[in-house]
């Protein structure tokens, strides 16, 4: 009988390429996918699959428990704007939020992750079975960051982690030796955009992850749309860190890189 692993999923590919993984390496996926968000792919990939609301905590642990899952993933993006506007918290998750002093990203997930620890479903790392998705240390690119740039990436280094230590976001956009950008609930994408139209040309996008992250969720990624994103807006250099950043598409995003002239370096 095949192990049985739960994924609380979101949007965007992370989902579908671990429930691929898990499958390959003969897990039965048990998976709460969130509405309007999880890819209905998700349901080809399942052993079950239960469509939830954001904030339907009772339903997503007894959907565990009746499938006997003790261990699980939480994968895939669910956009910010949406906490404010598509949420339908039951009695359970109202509690945990009441209890909290501040509804940063980073508590609420802790506080969520630990409540499901609690009821005996285990949350593992998002690498879990897809440890080859971290990001190695080098300069992936033909080109490499020019002496300006690499003084723009120290101050975005070191701005981006104190952001993530705030809980605001992960990366930003600097140029000219000012911050052009910085994360917020827009997401990285708009970040880059506001970046980029005042960069004009001379803009670095740092990525990093925050210094007390949990990884068992919202790990940094990177893939072919952030190189996109960067080339519409003409952000030229990518920075992000090894070990602590997942790579989608890793080949293809190299490849459309070094077509557009974008360096990528990992710290």
């Amino acid at each position: 009988m095949n192990e049985k692993i739960g994924l609380i999923a979101g949007s965007g590919q992370f989902p579908i390429l671990f429930s691929k993984n898990a499958v390959k390496k003969g897990f039965s996926v048990y998976t709460a996918a969130y509405v309007n968000e999880a890819d209905r792919e998700l349901t080809q990939l399942s052993e079950k699959i239960q469509w939830l609301r954001l904030g339907q905590l009772k339903r997503l642990i007894k959907f565990f428990k009746q499938n006997d899952v003790g261990r699980a993933v939480m994968l895939g993006a669910v956009r910010k704007t949406r906490l404010f506007t598509d949420v339908k918290p039951d009695l359970k998750a109202i509690s945990i939020i009441a209890g909290l002093r501040h509804t940063h990203d980073d508590i609420i997930m802790c506080a969520f992750a630990d409540c499901l620890e609690k009821e005996g479903i285990k949350i593992e790392p998002s690498t879990f079975l897809l440890p080859e998705l971290l990001a190695e240390k080098g300069v992936w690119t033909i080109r490499k960051p020019s002496r300006s740039e690499k003084k723009d990436i120290a101050l975005g280094l070191s701005i981006a982690r104190e952001i993530g230590r705030l809980d605001i976001g992960q990366s930003v956009v600097v140029g000219g030796g000012s911050i052009l950008a910085v994360e917020a609930i827009d997401g990285t994408d708009a970040t880059i955009k506001r970046g980029g139209r005042l960069g004009k040309g001379e803009a670095v996008l740092v990525k990093v992850c925050k210094p007390n992250q949990d990884i068992r969720f919202d790990v940094p990624s990177v893939g072919v749309k952030t190189i996109e994103t960067m080339n519409q807006c003409d952000v030229r250099t990518l920075t992000i860190e090894a070990g602590r950043t997942v790579v989608f598409d890793r080949s293809d995003m190299i490849r459309l890189a070094n077509e557009s002239d974008i360096a990528i370096i990992c710290i």
